[in-house]
């Protein structure tokens, strides 16, 4: 973008809106925003770049002079900012449109897509391209540790996006990744999600499979071919596509050569790579990041250097702290994969030592019934675990509830000990209890669990 405008955020203080936000703001344009809930620390990185915070949604918050109205997509018809806009006819846009008309137009898009792994692959991707000079404009679901911000909009001609197929705003029911115009897409794997919003499987894979329909003939579409799902979409896209894996049958075949308890090695089509991360998962998400450098003009010496010196990702599989020999981990996951994932690859850290896993059902998804029985399994790769009470279960109807306590029973009835817990206090009480030194409680949740991670630290 050339002219400087004024942009005005309707939920500013969401983690991609105030991220875009801010992104825009270090360009020089001029930022207003409101939102119901305005605090630390996402108030504080605003209004110290100059960003004019309102609290509360009014009629007479959006400026008469603002160019572009960006609708967060929390937010509905009935939000009286949106009322007053609507008949004043002013030009809303989702976050998604923005991006798409005043960010990624005419540049080299990276899209990272996939129901697990897109913020750690699109953080290595574009820490690959940073590291080696590129300097790249980047936008990011969460805080890459190598970086101080979640998106950075500058004149470089690569741009690296996480891709979610969650739906754009209340006006645009539609995958924001259709927003994203990829020359390279990543589809790092396709599984059931968001409940709220897909009616089943074949609903999520068509929305895959629409957005490789953008990639033009000179793009490319990496497509994890250990998975099955993925390999639907792969049967449906026009443009050149190739296919990474551990499989025997994949274009880029993965060979895991090392796991140490802080880095594993591995090879792809028997080109070593060494990762500063654990887990199987991870270094899939390394490897389709590196097929992605490698189309976006690195070579792999370039490669090698960014991905020994890749920091990771805040809350996955970070350690909050130790207490009395007992480590406490803090972990985004909340679909069964990525708990099953996240804790076999915690084996590989912490070898011989007993994972607990805690975790709260509040994504939308795990709120539901649906992967109940996934969620049984993911639980029963833990030594010991604890389930806490359905978050906001009011929100679900009652018969499609997910039963904490059921799949509390049939953890246990595996020969592992699990218990449901209906508050932080008696989750605390249960570790105290259950847990020794040389244990690791692993806390998954994609919210706050009540300041657990902390609470634990201080009385376990």
């Amino acid at each position: 973008m050339s002219k400087a405008k004024h942009f005005h955020f309707i939920g500013i203080c969401g983690t991609a809106m105030g991220s875009t936000a801010l992104a825009l703001r270090m360009q020089g344009h001029t930022i207003t925003g409101s939102d119901n809930a305005v605090y630390p620390p996402m108030s504080t990185l605003l209004e110290e770049q100059g960003i004019t915070l309102m609290s509360g949604y009014k009629a007479e918050n959006p400026p008469a002079d603002a160019d572009v109205y960006v609708v967060g997509n929390a937010i509905s018809r009935g939000n009286v900012e949106v009322e007053e806009l609507l008949v004043r006819k002013a030009p809303l846009e989702s976050m998604a449109e923005l991006l798409k008309r005043h960010v990624i137009q005419g540049k080299r898009s990276f899209v990272v897509t996939g129901t697990h792994g897109k913020t750690t692959t699109s953080s290595i991707l574009t820490w690959l391209f940073e590291n080696a000079g590129r300097e790249p404009g980047y936008m990011i679901g969460g805080v890459p540790e190598n970086f101080t911000v979640g998106a950075r909009f500058n004149d470089s001609p690569h741009f690296v996006i996480e891709g979610d197929e969650y739906d754009t705003a209340f006006f645009d029911k539609r995958s924001k990744f259709l927003h994203y115009l990829p020359e390279c897409a990543i589809v790092n794997n396709v599984e059931f999600d968001h409940a709220d919003i897909f009616k089943d499987l074949d609903e999520i894979i068509l929305a895959f499979q629409r957005m490789t329909l953008q990639v033009p003939r000179n793009g490319l579409v990496l497509i994890n071919g250990d998975c099955a799902n993925s390999l639907q979409v792969k049967a449906k896209c026009p443009a050149p596509t190739r296919t990474v894996g551990t499989g025997s049958d994949c274009e880029d075949r993965i060979v895991i050569t090392a796991a140490k308890p802080e880095s594993t090695e591995f090879t792809i089509n028997g080109v070593p790579f060494t990762l500063p991360m654990i887990g199987e998962f991870n270094v899939r998400n390394a490897a389709m990041a590196i097929c992605a450098a490698r189309f976006g003009g690195l070579n792999d010496e370039e490669i090698r250097a960014g991905l020994l010196t890749f920091k990771g990702v805040f809350r996955r599989q970070t350690e909050r702290g130790e207490k009395n020999g007992i480590k406490v981990i803090d972990d985004f996951g909340h679909h069964p994969t990525a708990i099953r994932e996240t804790l076999k690859g915690l084996r590989q850290r912490y070898p011989g030592q007993r994972l607990w896993a805690v975790f709260e059902p509040r994504s939308n998804t795990s709120r539901r019934k649906v992967l109940q029985n996934e969620l049984v399994e993911a639980l029963k790769v833990a030594d010991g675990c604890v389930i806490a009470a359905v978050n906001a279960i009011e929100k679900v109807p009652v018969e499609l509830r997910l039963d904490p306590e059921q799949v509390a029973r049939e953890v246990t009835a595996s020969g592992r000990e699990c218990y449901y817990e209906p508050s932080t206090e008696a989750i605390i009480a249960r570790l105290k209890a259950q847990t020794r030194p040389g244990d690791v409680s692993i806390v998954f949740s994609n919210g706050g669990f009540d300041g657990l991670h902390g609470k634990l630290l201080e009385r376990l």
